[in-house]
């Protein structure tokens, strides 16, 4: 059997002005990144976050196989393992800050958490006085990393956490309940998708995720009902999809390869499976979406 094929993954790439210094942040201006020319990417995943804040825009973008128009006053998030693609027009004005999860300090252990809220919602359009406000923050986060003066990454940090609430203020559904139960069930919830996210391919049942959060099957399975109208069976299919998906339109490995990745044994069952939450074999996905 021929070697797994694994998805394209992008590393951080700095700036004509970075310093050699350890890379886990840059952020860059839109204008200057496409110097008058058009940037098409084929579909690739990511190891580090990514945000996109666009005053103006033109072109399209598809996240996780969803399709978005990139225009003026938007803004795009991306967590670490999504696939995207995505044509970027001549003309584009805004920034493109990407950072790894390591750029803050594993001390502050309520950071990730957050992050990871925010960046489940993947498309914002915003209105005018809210992007200001962003690109405020984006060109401040710009000219510290430029200059480098003490402390820079602190300052950095901190206007990067400001730029993220400020982006919750508008969507209601990101921002904290002040109900306690509801607030615990949230954090819960995001923890359990962070991990589907990362063990789905080892781990698939159900009382394996409870286990790594130490509550019960019962208790998971009611927070993710309570949160998002799901059992925990439903959301680690469409976990296990969407991974499938993003090999089979990403790599060019054999539908077998990609099952005995997914950690299916039978390549027969693997394709019932996949038939059946997409109505598509993963061949027939593969030939009419590429």
């Amino acid at each position: 059997m021929e070697k797994m094929k694994h998805i394209p993954v992008r590393k951080i790439k700095s700036g004509p002005q970075a310093q050699p210094i350890p890379e886990n942040f840059t952020i860059r201006e839109l204008e200057q990144l496409l110097a008058g020319k058009d940037m098409v990417q084929d579909l690739h995943r990511h190891d580090f976050f990514l945000i996109m804040v666009l005053a103006k825009g033109a072109g399209d973008h598809e996240i996780d196989f969803i399709p978005y128009t990139l225009c003026d006053h938007t803004v795009f998030l991306m967590r670490p393992g999504q696939v995207h693609k995505h044509t970027i027009k001549a003309g584009s004005k805004g920034y493109l800050i990407q950072f790894k999860p390591d750029f803050y300090p594993s001390s502050e252990t309520q950071t990730l958490p957050f992050f990871r809220k925010c960046f489940n919602q993947n498309f914002f359009q915003l209105e005018t006085h809210r992007i200001q406000k962003l690109l405020a923050i984006a060109h401040a986060i710009f000219e510290e990393e430029k200059d480098r003066q003490a402390g820079y990454q602190d300052i950095i940090q901190a206007k990067l956490s400001i730029f993220l609430i400020e982006l919750s203020r508008q969507n209601q559904r990101l921002n904290a309940s002040n109900n306690p139960q509801k607030l615990y069930s949230q954090e819960i919830l995001e923890e359990f998708l962070a991990r589907l996210d990362t063990h789905v391919s080892e781990h698939r049942h159900v009382s394996e995720y409870a286990k790594m959060l130490n509550l019960s099957t019962y208790q998971l399975n009611a927070i993710t009902k309570a949160t998002l109208g799901k059992t925990c069976s439903d959301l680690i299919k469409e976990q296990l999809v969407l991974e499938a998906k993003r090999y089979l339109l990403a790599t060019p490995s054999q539908v077998k390869e990609i099952a005995y990745q997914l950690g299916f044994e039978d390549i027969s069952y693997f394709i019932r499976f996949f038939k059946k939450q997409t109505g598509l074999t993963p061949e027939a996905f593969r030939h009419n979406f590429k």
